[in-house]
């Protein structure tokens, strides 16, 4: 059995429900048509590494996608960020992997080595984080179930790799820090690469 899983928290890319605050500044249309490219970067980045794969849904299985191919789905757990992170550690950790990583889908600098390098880095930490610029992190690793990095953080703000590393430093965890990289959650964060045509986009004027 192989003793490496990575999974990956994504949502399906549904009209109307991906990269809300983004579409608050440039429309749905353009809201969802950067969440299919972050989707499919990551797809890029992950579809060749030895480990075995695992999408977790926030909501329906897709059936026919992306993921179709090369990894296994499963449906997230009810509650907050946390718990649906920390449930899905437990699954896998019980199903005997030893190494195991997260990843989102927001994150366009997000590289195949970078994913290699946390697996390898975990051969000699119980932790590997990698910050986001935002405040949060774009990857989690653990050598083992480490449920306490899940308790008592304030998901969704500014404060969650800090708080993360406050738990790190308290229960004397051996971590290894990746580089910082930026996740896709405002219009700032856009690759202008990535944006449709003005023209095409959905007015947020009153």
């Amino acid at each position: 059995m192989n003793k490496e899983a990575l999974i990956i928290f994504v949502r399906q890319p549904e009209w109307g429900k991906v990269k809300t605050r983004l579409a608050a500044a440039v429309g749905n249309d353009q809201a969802l048509a950067v969440y299919r490219r972050l989707l499919a970067h990551t797809h890029s980045v992950t579809a060749a590494l030895p480990c075995d794969k695992f999408v977790f849904y926030s909501d329906t299985i897709g059936e026919n996608d992306l993921w179709h191919y090369g990894y296994g789905k499963r449906r997230q757990a009810n509650g907050n960020l946390g718990e649906r992170m920390k449930a899905a550690f437990a699954e896998l950790f019980q199903q005997g992997y030893q190494q195991v990583v997260i990843i989102g889908s927001d994150c366009f600098a997000l590289t195949t080595a970078m994913i290699e390098t946390a697996f390898q880095e975990l051969s000699g930490h119980q932790v590997v984080i990698g910050p986001a610029t935002d405040g949060g992190y774009y990857l989690l690793g653990m050598q083992g179930s480490v449920k306490e990095l899940f308790d008592h953080i304030d998901w969704s703000t500014d404060k969650v790799f800090s708080q993360t590393q406050q738990h790190v430093a308290k229960h004397q965890y051996t971590c290894k820090l990746l580089p910082v990289l930026p996740d896709v959650d405002t219009i700032a964060d856009v690759p202008e690469s990535w944006l449709l045509n003005s023209s095409n986009a959905e007015s947020t004027s009153p």
